[in-house]
């Protein structure tokens, strides 16, 4: 066969051995078009209504309401008092890229949450939509169907002043994604989700969300400054524990401006979704200010507990692009870098200022375990189980004489002044015969009653060797005593660490480990700063670098497998955290180890102080490990469990 023959089979289709077919080249439909867009930016009811809702809110609205039926398959729809639209708006308002958000077509410059222009052709596409909309001051208003993505005539209509959009049948023009959409309550629960998050950035609008038999949402506009309202938006949403146990966020940094609040890290949860983030008022998924929020509290709690935010970025437009996925849920950043610091150490410095304030869920808790058949404790997570370190297989060299330099109980502390702290002045209840488990009491005298005035109070009595009693004016303290002074024993060890630096172990013979290019140029560009850290690395041709220097602390250390390790987290955080953790992790372990233990009996001496220093310590309302180190139970609240109010 002639190469002429081949070229005709090929192109007739006839004959061809790899039974090839010339396909020719045509444009789709309209209709395919936009349902093809539809399955990007409409995948389930909850993406329509977060769509039509923020296009509310671009109009101006003061007022949105939605309303879902059988999860928004049958229906919903969304009512707002904005700008409305006229006849004329209305028929370029159902086109694919017909905005109004884009006035100098400049993608750079978006100030609004909409700007492609496709939600209401993608939702016509593939349902039977009716908009309805009159401008205020206008003495009519108009309304035009889209059914499968053709588009009736519009007419004349009863309308108030703002939009009404009604969605019938979604996804009847594509029946197979009604297959893979969820149950009515969950695809409910996404909406609500959906419309909670713009909630929180826009406190001034009000909100409702109903279905067929009750409304799940009711949010009024919230008054006052920005904080205040945002605080009670975030209240109405995330709940009165979040408002009573949150810390202000507030700084600026090279134009990048970061609000909003953060929770105590003993007011945690096992998951992530209670973190909301936004960017120039846009709700945002982002890895890197995810990462970030982990940074800040990574010496607070355990690997599996999540803190509690809302943060506000907001920062010009063209430092950051919103223009990088369908659904407008992810954004990049110019300067990633300097975004993630300013959140780390915003967070940290509130975390700090908040002194050894631990949050009031922890009372409520303990009170609730008093009462019979009470319901699901919402105090954190009680962590079991020895904190023994977990890196190499057995603990570094010299670990226990560094642990026994902080074993000690709080050395040099000096008690308050005019205090009488000596042990003479606490009695020992077991070796007078007082009741079993008790150690170190009371002491009568007026220098110990003035101590009940510092916020942890004069300490009473110990119980079980394990638990520290201390009375305040208001009140009663239950210390944990190890919890506390590990607490204690690690932020000494962090100072320490911050003066002196990390200490270094040079290898007998420096370890080559190959690695991909990439990956070798992220970790040579970061050398000075894994260099504070402890360990020394330099580039050993294209694919390979050389480890002369890894931090004493670590002892026997898989190398290769903690710079890949850092590798990855440098691609994908942009910083080193797997190196700070298990520095962290090892300190953290010297500290369990150097603590006080449980069933050591302490003298009044020793209490008083634990409880002055847990009082100028940062961080000490929680230990290492995210649990609990005292709980507070005020008078009012002892006098309800004996029924005395």
């Amino acid at each position: 066969m002639t190469t002429a023959d081949q070229d005709i089979n090929l192109t007739t289709g006839q004959g061809a051995e790899e039974g090839l077919q010339r396909r020719v080249l045509r444009r789709l439909p309209n209709t395919l078009v936009n349902q093809i867009a539809a399955g990007e930016v409409i995948e389930r009811p909850a993406a329509a209504v977060k769509e039509l809702v923020e296009n509310a809110i671009d109009a101006g609205a003061r007022h949105i309401d939605v309303v879902m039926r059988d999860g928004g398959r049958a229906f919903l729809s969304v009512v707002d008092d904005g700008c409305g639209m006229t006849a004329e708006e209305l028929m370029l308002a159902v086109e694919r890229h017909a905005t109004s958000k884009l006035p100098a077509d400049d993608l750079v410059d978006i100030r609004t949450l909409g700007f492609r222009g496709e939600a209401l052709p993608s939702i016509g596409a593939v349902s039977r939509m009716t908009v309805s909309s009159r401008p205020p001051g206008s003495e009519e208003g108009w309304s035009l169907s889209v059914e499968g993505g053709s588009v009736l005539p519009a007419v004349p209509a009863a309308q108030a002043p703002g939009t009404r959009i009604e969605v019938r049948e979604l996804f009847y023009a594509t029946p197979a994604r009604l297959k893979f959409l969820k149950t009515a309550r969950t695809e409910i629960n996404h909406a609500q989700d959906a419309i909670n998050r713009l909630a929180m950035a826009h406190p001034e609008i009000g909100f409702t969300l109903s279905d067929e038999n009750r409304r799940i949402i009711r949010l009024a506009p919230a008054s006052g400054d920005l904080f205040e309202s945002r605080l009670k938006r975030l209240s109405a949403v995330m709940g009165h524990e979040f408002s009573d146990n949150a810390l202000p966020i507030e700084a600026e940094r090279e134009g990048v401006r970061l609000s909003g609040y953060i929770g105590l890290p003993t007011l945690n949860r096992g998951n992530a979704q209670h973190q909301y983030l936004f960017v120039n008022g846009r709700p945002v998924r982002d890895k890197l200010l995810h990462g970030a929020v982990r940074g800040a509290y990574q010496d607070f709690l355990a690997r599996d507990r999540h803190p509690l935010v809302a943060l506000f970025v907001d920062l010009p437009a063209e430092m950051v692009d919103v223009n990088v996925h369908p659904a407008k849920t992810e954004v990049r950043f110019r300067e990633a870098g300097l975004v993630r610091g300013l959140i780390v150490g915003a967070c940290k410095h509130a975390l700090a200022a908040a002194g050894h304030r631990a949050s009031t869920t922890v009372a409520s808790a303990a009170l609730g375990s008093f009462t019979p058949g009470a319901g699901v404790s919402t105090a954190p997570r009680q962590f079991q189980g020895n904190y023994s370190w977990q890196g190499a297989g057995r603990l570094p060299s010299g670990m226990s004489e560094a642990v026994s330099g902080y074993h000690a109980p709080l050395p040099g502390f000096d008690a308050a002044p005019g205090a009488n702290t000596s042990p003479q002045a606490m009695p020992d209840y077991e070796g007078q015969g007082g009741a079993p488990g008790f150690g170190g009491g009371t002491a009568g005298t007026a220098e110990q009653e003035g101590l009940e005035a510092y916020p942890l109070g004069a300490a009473r009595a110990q119980l079980h060797g394990t638990y520290v009693i201390a009375q305040t004016r208001n009140g009663i303290v239950i210390v944990d005593q190890h919890a506390a002074h590990e607490r204690l024993v690690y932020e000494r060890m962090k100072e320490q660490l911050e003066k002196t630096g990390v200490a270094r172990q040079m290898l007998l013979i420096p370890e080559v480990i190959e690695l991909e290019e990439t990956a070798v140029e992220r970790l040579t560009a970061r050398a000075e700063e894994l260099a504070e850290l402890g360990l020394h690395l330099e580039a050993f041709g294209p694919g390979a670098v050389v480890v002369r220097e890894v931090p004493a602390l670590l002892g026997e250390v898989d190398v290769q497998g903690l710079l890949r390790d850092l590798a990855d987290e440098l691609a994908e955080l942009g910083e080193a955290l797997a190196l700070r953790e298990k520095l962290e992790h090892v300190c953290g372990t010297m500290a369990c180890h150097g603590s006080v233990r449980a069933g050591r009996k302490l003298n009044g001496e020793e209490m008083n102080a634990l409880l002055r220093q847990m009082e100028a310590t940062p961080h000490s309302g929680q230990c290492n490990h995210g649990r609990p180190t005292y709980v507070e139970l005020q008078l009012a609240d002892i006098e309800k469990l004996f029924g005395r109010r």
